[in-house]
Order: structure tokens, then sequence, then C-alpha cells
């Protein structure tokens, strides 16, 4: 194996060479070759930085779609030692804006799917804008390439490694935006220590080998599809088979063209569209031979969102499958899971991951007992290293005994551990994604025809939650939902746009004139709407 840097990721690459690992359009890439693009990316990035020996924390936003160019472009930012930050394809300007503005990266990557997506906000920030194929075919500086033909007899090494730089392990690897309760997405920090120490964990809990094969259909901004689809697999020597996006009957047929795939990941949205799809969609004879298909995967795992019990009950009647949910966060990787091998308890995310310290704490940091519900609060080696810009926020987030404050009310029964909600109304999980209210209400009090707004958001059986707008509106104005959509879709992400909208006389406030959103969420359960 190659001593080359201390990149747990690619170093592993190197045993693995022969063998496949992303399947792109129904091509199939060795991970040889994922080695040889990376490194000739990375050359590329060295020589766009003014022909840098390494790149030194610099950021590198990037956006590509899913497929080998994606992975061959983060690996690449990996190895000149730059920071990767991934770009969601389906941002509006102003999201991309915010992005760009607060990681401050030297260089935009992107696709030509999206180089006219991201022209202008380059331009605007005299940001050099590059697609992965320039990057791969331009040249390393002369004495990096001598060298790297210089090999030492016996190494395996691919010719153009020596050329790059060596990455110690407490030095940054990504950059992943989540929503908090402050209002615009911050960046958690993974160091390539904590991103191998994450990968490592889900390798353990989920026995992955390189046997393994998924059909990866997860958005690769989110960590979801970042660190447990995309990364573990490839940790582990396994084959990605990469979506360019989630297409539910796609998938139903993927899926009963088995024996190859052994996994599936996805949030609850996704299992439910699986199921509305394939009742809607395929015969009683097709249904039984999807569960049939179905019943050679060794696991179909469900989180970033709570799995409703009903949910889970149909896609067992769809599939044959028990979802495996799991728990995890931007800022930790994956702290919590049903075993693979025992007993998976409905509404339950299970025990803690392998070198992972859980514990329900009360107000005042007090260690409670089973039974009892409080803050769930994790330690351990997979915990991001705090918030990119942030000081003060990261030094809230940790207790003086270095427990990561996740914000989520939880339980433990037994020994599994069941959430119960958000210890703060302004965070709504939607579709798998974490959003906050108050970044909503911002873009929203733009609209001229809104004079106060709050943003709530609604149990969902298929959504989690969906997002609902209650909004005063400006004396004489009119406002309905289609406008307000067209509106927050010019602005906001996809999945931030209200899908729900009251206009009030006035919003409900407490004796300190802050708005109660828990009135706000009873008054449709109270309704008949």
């Amino acid at each position: 194996m190659s001593t080359h840097g201390s990149i747990a990721l690619v170093q592993r690459a190197f045993s693995y060479a022969d063998r496949p690992a992303i399947v792109d359009a129904g091509r199939t890439y060795s991970y040889a070759q994922l080695l040889d693009a990376s490194a000739r990316v990375a050359g590329g990035l060295l020589a766009a930085n003014a022909d840098a020996q390494d790149l030194d924390g610099a950021r590198v936003c990037f956006m590509v779609a899913p497929g080998f160019d994606y992975v061959a472009v983060q690996w690449g930012i990996f190895r000149a030692g730059g920071v990767a930050v991934p770009l969601c394809v389906s941002h509006p300007a102003p999201e991309l804006a915010h992005v760009l503005d607060d990681a401050k990266p030297y260089l935009i990557v992107a696709d030509a799917e999206h180089t006219a997506k991201l022209s202008a906000l380059a331009q605007a920030r005299s940001l050099p804008l590059l697609s992965p194929e320039a990057l791969r075919t331009t040249q390393l500086k002369a004495a990096a390439t001598e060298h790297a033909g210089a090999r030492r007899t016996g190494s395996d090494d691919p010719p153009l490694s020596a050329a790059l730089p060596e990455i110690a392990g407490d030095r940054h690897a990504l950059l992943i935006y989540t929503s908090g309760t402050t209002g615009k997405p911050k960046a958690a920090i993974t160091t390539h220590a904590i991103f191998a120490a994450q990968l490592s964990s889900i390798v353990q809990a989920w026995e992955l080998t390189p046997a393994d094969r998924i059909l990866h259909v997860l958005p690769l901004h989110h960590l979801h599809g970042v660190l447990n689809a995309l990364g573990s697999l490839l940790y582990a020597g396994g084959c990605v088979e990469l979506m360019p996006r989630f297409d539910p009957l796609a998938v139903l047929q993927r899926f009963r063209q088995q024996p190859a795939l052994t996994l599936f990941m996805g949030v609850p949205t996704i299992y439910a569209k699986l199921v509305q799809t394939a009742e809607a969609m395929l015969t009683a004879d097709e249904r039984a031979d999807l569960r049939a298909k179905l019943s050679q995967l060794r696991v179909m795992i469900s989180g970033s969102a709570a799995l409703p019990v009903s949910l889970l009950k149909q896609f067992e009647a769809l599939s044959g499958h028990v979802l495996l949910e799991r728990y995890g966060m931007t800022e930790l990787g994956m702290a919590l899971g049903n075993p693979l091998r025992g007993e998976r308890r409905p509404g339950s995310v299970g025990v803690p991951f392998p070198g992972v310290e859980a514990r329900i704490v009360d107000e005042q940091g007090r260690a409670l007992p089973d039974g009892t519900q409080g803050e769930l609060q994790i330690r351990g080696p997979n915990v991001f290293a705090g918030y990119f810009g942030r000081p003060e926020a990261s030094a809230q987030s940790f207790t003086a005994d270095g427990f990561f404050r996740t914000g989520d009310v939880a339980i433990r029964e037994h020994g599994y551990f069941r959430l119960l909600g958000r210890e703060s109304v302004d965070i709504i999980k939607t579709g798998g994604f974490k959003v906050s209210a108050l970044e909503i209400e911002e873009v929203l009090r733009e609209h001229p025809a809104i004079a106060e707004v709050a943003v709530v958001g609604l149990p969902d059986p298929e959504w989690g939650e969906r997002v609902a707008a209650h909004v005063v509106l400006q004396s004489g104005a009119a406002l309905d939902l289609e406008g307000l959509r067209s509106f927050g879709k010019e602005r906001l992400a996809p999945y931030k746009v209200p899908s729900r909208l009251r206009c009030e006389a006035a919003l409900p406030r407490n004796v300190m004139g802050k708005v109660h959103k828990p009135t706000l969420v009873a008054s449709w359960t109270a309704s008949s709407d």
C-alpha cells in the first residue's frame, strides 16, 4: 500500500486498484482510474494556483453532477492540499453567493452542465472557473513531472502521486454547509482525521467490504450522500453506482435488475416515494418480483429525518426489509444506529456507533438516567472541528468536557435512543434536509406584500415536516401560495420554499413580544384545512 500522505481514503484505494470503484451512466471505472484522474485534477489545481507545491488549506468550491468526475474532483482537491466545498446543484444564485462569500475559495470547479449557473457569480468575485477536463489536462510543472518519473524501485504509487504534497490528518478536508438557528447556513469543518474516523466507524457498524455495491441517489452537497453512501463504500473498497438524480420509477427498475446491489440508503421521503410509485406503477406480479430482488440486498438504511413507524411497515411489506434507522448530523457524521445484527426497534435510532459516546443531559448539563428526556450530546473522534470562521458559535456548541450539543431532545430506553424533537422550533427537518426557519423568514421579508412573517414546520408523513409561512400583509396587499413560492424559488433552495401559507391579521406573541410558534403549528391541527 502507498504511504503517500496521510489521506486514509486515498491510501486505501491503492490496495483496491483493479477493483471497480464507480459506475457512471453504465460505464465502470476502477480505483486505478480514479487515482489517476484525481492526481491529474490535483496537478491542475496546483498549477492554477501559481504553480504552488501545496494548496495549504485553500478552499475549492465545486459543482459537478453525480458521477466519476465528482469523485475525481473531490479527491483531487484533497490530494492537492485543498478543502473541498461541494455546491448544491439545485441552489439558486443567492444561496450559492452566500457559500462563495463565506468560504472565500480561490477557485471554482464546474462541469459543462453547471458552468452557466456559476459564471456570473465567479466573474463578480474575480474567481477562476475551471472544468474537470481542463484540470486533468493541465500539465504539472516540469520539476514535479520529472520527480514523478523518477519512481523508486518497488513503489506502487501511480506516476503522478510523487508530485503531490504530503497531507497531515489534522488538516481541513471538507466544508459542508448546514442550517442552524442563527439563520444563514454555516460550514462545519471536517479534517482528514475526522473524516477517516467517520468512515471507519460506518464501515465497522455496517460491515462494509469490497464485495458491497450501492445504488447512490442522494444529493452530493449533503453529508448523507458525501459520507455514508459515497465515502464509506470507497473506504471499504466497494463500488458506487451513481444516478444523476432520484427518480423513483428508475430506482425501482434498477432494483429489479439485481443481483449486483447489496446496499441502499435513503431519507424517509425517498422510501415514501418508492412505496407510492410501486403501488401506482407496478402490477402485483411486478411488485412480487421487486420484493424477491430486494431480498438479495444485505441492508437498506434510512436517515436524515425521523422515520415514521407506519412508513417502516409499508416499506417492509413492499420489500421484506426492516429499514435500519440511524442518526447523524453534518457536525458528527454518524452517531447512533440500530444494529446491523440484532433488534431494530421501530421509532428508535439505536445505539452509539463504534468509538462514539452519547448521553442525555438536563438543562444544567447533568447526565440523566434511562427513561428521562433531555438533550442528546455526542463525543468522539467523529465530531467536527468547529464552524468555519465562527469561533463563538463553535465554542458554544461544545460542553466543557468536549461533548457536542446536538440540540435534539431524546430519551434512552434500555440502551436504545429515541428522538423526541428539536430544542429549537426554528429548525425544520423536511425531506431529509435541515433548514432554518429564520433564514426563510429573512428572505420572505423582502417580499413587498409582507409586513411580518413567521415560518414553522408542520408534521407530515411523507416529508417529515412541511414548511409553512404565516404572514401579515402590508395594508391593501394580496398574496397567494403560488405567488409566494414563485418569489421563494428565485432566492431559496427548493426544499426551503414554503408549501403552506396562511395570511393572518396578527401573529401570536408571548409576554416578551416574541412570536409563539407552537400556537401557529397547533392552529393547523385545530383547523379543517
